[in-house]
């Protein structure tokens, strides 16, 4: 049987690389190598690999509950993560609805919001605004509220249109503005399709202030503002999919707290176990969740999955939330987030590189190309001459990031940067 890997061409890909353990910010390959994870593995992985406290935790409860549905039940795990995450959560976020990963945390929200007008005697808002160069995931909901592009073009038959307002994309500013001067009107995009059809859009979903897949793309704080204000202005909802932001990566536990906004609905995953299992959750206001809650079973949110609130995955992301409060993670966090401040601006004026931006622990450089995007050639030559200096980095194209766990140390991230100076110097040579 042949595994097919995701985002791999089966036929120009080399073979993958066996990976035997992991330990802190290192994965260790079969062929004796010891490889410094900088991606967090594709954004997971918080406190670095096989953390023991969470890895107890896992083993505790396997031999306890290991599963059990759901609809109708609960139990301890489920219960203390919902009282744990309205520790850090702002009060208002006060109802969860679990499910399996990142997707379907997104579908999930989407659901929520279409139905909660519906319930309110409003059908006709049905449709959703989405941002350029945005990426919500996989499944086909979360595909058509994602920008077009190589992800989503295979599939362009599936998706439902959406209303699309500009990014806060500072260096390809879609205003023609510069961000020393300007007044965010990459907004006004948004302010005018809300004008025309606020009275038929359900929600308005962002990725707050860090647009991932996309390229990485850094917000001004302003800029989530607006479009906070905009959605209550004109009687939308705001969902902000923070799947890649929360749990710390942007500096705070999660990205809205950097801009002072409180989301309608907040969609969570990846570092919500600390990147040892998949598990979702979508937290909503208790306004949003008011019109379900009628005897009339036509009100149901009818969407549930077989491993929704897994009793394991729970058990992970509470031990998690304990490392929050028990290990000085934020100081962690500050400290990646002053190497990127030291190291960043020195590579500003390299021939190779047209910018760079960083927000917390998450440092990008979008290299110079003729053919800039996630299908830049830069890409895949880049991810092999790192990978062959142990360093799992993974470029999007001709964009290179840091995302690392914040068990690495100072001298693990200068590494990196050094590695990173080395492939600007090949790129630019001409390779």
């Amino acid at each position: 049987m042949r595994i097919w890997h995701p985002y791999t061409h089966l036929s120009l890909a080399p073979p993958p690389l066996f990976i035997e353990r992991a330990e802190g910010a290192y994965l260790y390959a079969s062929d004796g190598r010891r490889i410094l994870d900088a991606i967090s593995s594709w954004w997971v992985t918080l406190h670095g690999h096989a953390h023991p406290a969470i890895a107890a935790a896992i083993s505790e409860q396997a031999r306890k509950l290991e599963q059990v549905i759901f609809a109708g039940f609960t139990h301890e795990p489920a219960e203390k993560l919902a009282a744990g995450l309205r520790e850090f959560l702002p009060a208002a976020l006060d109802c969860i609805f679990f499910s399996d990963d990142g997707s379907t945390a997104v579908e999930v929200a989407l659901k929520m919001a279409v139905q909660y007008w519906s319930h309110r005697g409003e059908p006709r808002k049905k449709g959703i605004l989405a941002l350029d160069h945005a990426y919500h995931g996989d499944t086909v909901g979360a595909m058509s509220v994602s920008a077009d592009s190589s992800f989503t073009q295979p599939f362009e038959a599936l998706r439902f249109p959406v209303h699309r307002a500009h990014s806060a994309y500072c260096f390809r500013c879609p205003a023609g503005k510069r961000r020393e001067t300007c007044s965010i009107e990459c907004a006004n995009r948004m302010e005018e399709l809300l004008e025309r059809h606020g009275d038929e859009i359900a929600a308005v979903i962002v990725e707050p202030l860090l647009q991932g897949a996309g390229g990485m793309i850094v917000h001004p704080v302003e800029f989530l503002r607006r479009v906070r204000e905009l959605a209550s202005r004109y009687n939308v909802l705001l969902i902000a999919d923070e799947v890649l932001t929360g749990f710390g990566r942007c500096g705070r536990m999660f990205a809205c707290e950097r801009a002072g906004v409180v989301p309608d609905l907040m969609c969570l995953s990846k570092g919500l176990t600390g990147g040892f299992l998949p598990l979702g959750a979508t937290v909503c206001t208790s306004s949003v969740v008011e019109p379900f809650r009628v005897p009339d079973r036509d009100r149901t949110l009818f969407h549930g999955h077989s491993y929704t609130a897994n009793p394991i995955a729970c058990a992970a992301a509470c031990a998690n939330l304990d490392i929050f409060r028990s290990e000085p993670v934020f100081e962690r966090i500050a400290a990646i987030e002053r190497v990127n401040q030291q190291e960043l601006p020195g590579l500003r004026s390299h021939p190779a590189v047209g910018d760079i931006r960083s927000i917390g622990t998450v440092a990008v450089l979008e290299l110079k190309a003729d053919d800039a995007g996630y299908l830049s050639r830069l890409g895949p030559d880049l991810y092999q001459f790192f990978l062959s200096r142990n360093v799992l980095l993974r470029p999007l194209g001709n964009v290179i990031y840091i995302l690392p766990p914040y068990a690495i140390t100072q001298e693990e991230i200068r590494h990196a940067y050094e590695v990173i100076k080395e492939a600007l110097e090949w790129t630019n040579g001409g390779r």
